[in-house]
């Protein structure tokens, strides 16, 4: 049973690890696009939102 368990986190958390992948890629190309515009406001939120990916990938990594 814990085998079966391990496995299905192990599962979930790789597919939860691509998604996150793909998160990141679109927050950085969003911060790009903020920097060239020069949006302060958006650059931040851009920032908040790739440091919580940024603790998720982390803990997820942990496990």
């Amino acid at each position: 049973m814990k085998k079966t368990v391990n496995q299905v986190k192990r599962t979930d958390g790789e597919k939860r690890m691509a998604v996150l992948r793909l998160e990141l890629d679109y927050e950085l190309a969003t911060l790009y696009e903020a920097m060239i515009e020069n949006d302060e406001e958006k650059k931040k939120e851009c920032k908040r939102r790739l440091e919580k990916l940024r603790q998720e990938l982390m803990r997820l990594l942990q496990v």
